[in-house]
């Protein structure tokens, strides 16, 4: 069983899950990605291999941590509402709005449900883009493509900060709270291995970053 599985009755997703992409090397980094995070090494487990491509390594990751995020989200979506989180925060300081530069050009104040909707939907689009997230061997990644990335896991970001400043006592009602704290310090590792997120935008948990981040 996945380390990041969680228990059955927990098992509604967001949204269903993406597979890695599987013409590349996506299978096979997999089998990787599962093999060190089962040894629980995570400083081990984000580490680029020896020999592979860093784009592909990028890919797959970002794969796998939409299905982290879309699974924690979907264990919260009957309490994370238009009504209780009537805007995208994380704690009084913090505020996202939502713009995707195509349909939606100018930010825009939405519920936190509907911030992670559309959020989601952008990440899937871009995930199923065969010009971005290539699905062939040997198929060239885009010249932006780490910019890309860096866009994908800065809005992940703000998912996890929602759901610590927001809904942090139902993870822990829900016995839940381990498996958040794995999933996040996976995702900051490896967001600071390859230095995807500016520090700036890792304020709203700061302290719980700088803590993963401490050589133990």
């Amino acid at each position: 069983m996945s380390l990041f599985g969680l228990g059955s009755r927990n098992q509604k997703t967001f949204r269903p899950k993406k597979s890695a992409p599987s013409g590349s090397k996506g299978a096979q980094l997999q089998k990787h990605i599962d093999a060190t995070l089962g040894s629980g090494n995570l400083r081990e487990a984000v580490r680029l291999p020896p020999g592979e491509d860093i784009n592909e390594w990028l890919a797959v990751n970002t794969v796998d941590f939409f299905n982290q995020v879309n699974i924690l989200f979907g264990t919260l979506t009957e309490f994370c509402t238009p009504v209780n989180c009537p805007t995208m925060s994380a704690g009084p300081k913090y505020e996202y709005r939502w713009a995707d530069g195509v349909n939606i050009k100018k930010p825009i104040e939405v519920s936190a449900p509907k911030y992670v909707e559309y959020l989601m939907d952008w990440i899937e689009v871009q995930l199923d883009e065969e010009s971005i997230f290539p699905q062939k061997l040997g198929a060239p990644f885009p010249s932006n493509f780490i910019d890309v990335v860096k866009t994908i896991f800065k809005r992940l970001f703000r998912v996890y900060a929602h759901i610590y400043h927001s809904h942090f006592q139902k993870i822990v009602s829900l016995k839940e709270e381990a498996h958040l704290n794995t999933c996040f310090k996976h995702f900051v590792l490896f967001t600071c291995e390859f230095r995807l997120i500016d520090k700036g935008e890792l304020a709203p948990l700061q302290d719980l970053v700088e803590s993963i981040l401490q050589p133990k």
